[in-house]
């Protein structure tokens, strides 16, 4: 195999479940995906269908009840909170609906704090360099509270890309923007995208997006009815 086809992302028989007072809720399937490196995957699916579930468990923000996953060769069950971070930071980007930004700090930041839990010594610098990249570089020292919503996501999506991960995940990065601010954002991750070489996997309920993609893996009911 060669590197371009390296899996990034695997799952086997993944499945995740809830139990509350009332029974348990079965919230994913039998869910067996291989993401190569390079591709650009989207997942679809009504809501309630266990997109957001999914990303959450190819990123170790959560644990599967049954199956597995492996992050760019490493088993996610098999590494405690501290391990699974520490992956994370070394290999993995993920950009949030709600940007997740610290609203303590400003742009620059946020966006070298990735770089800063890496122990980079030339944090400053690259996150400079990349909020420039994303049109904010005369914006450097704004807080969250003082941008727009677009605004906002730039800097998130150049905090995900940083450290120029391996793998970017992202859970309806238009979700909370208008179409025109939406459509610009998907430009600008797309480009980084291929500037990067890293493999992008999405959630959203946007067709027109999901078409941008190489794939599309479909939802139903928390098992994979398209692939």
């Amino acid at each position: 195999m060669s590197p371009a086809q390296e899996i990034v992302l695997q799952t086997r028989q993944l499945g995740k479940r809830v139990t509350d007072a009332i029974g348990t809720l079965t919230i994913l399937d039998d869910i067996t995906l291989d993401i190569q490196s390079g591709e650009t995957v989207a997942i679809v699916g009504a809501s309630g269908s266990g997109k957001s579930t999914l990303l959450g468990l190819l990123a170790g923000l959560d644990l599967a009840t049954s199956g597995s996953v492996h992050l760019c060769g490493q088993e996610l069950s098999k590494l405690d909170e501290d391990g699974r971070a520490r992956l994370r930071a070394e290999r993995l980007g993920f950009v949030f609906q709600s940007f997740q930004l610290l609203p303590h700090l400003n742009a620059i930041e946020n966006v070298m704090l990735p770089l800063e839990l890496r122990g980079s010594g030339d944090a400053h610098a690259k996150a400079h360099e990349m909020l420039t990249k994303v049109g904010l570089g005369e914006r450097l020292g704004h807080y969250p509270k003082t941008l727009s919503g677009g605004e906002q996501q730039r800097v998130a999506l150049a905090r995900a890309f940083v450290t120029e991960p391996d793998v970017l995940l992202a859970d309806e990065p238009t979700g909370s923007l208008d179409a025109t601010t939406g459509e610009g954002v998907m430009d600008l991750m797309f480009e980084l995208n291929q500037k990067y070489g890293s493999t992008l996997v999405l959630v959203t309920h946007d067709l027109g997006i999901a078409a941008r993609c190489g794939r599309n893996i479909t939802l139903q009911a928390g098992r994979i009815v398209a692939n």
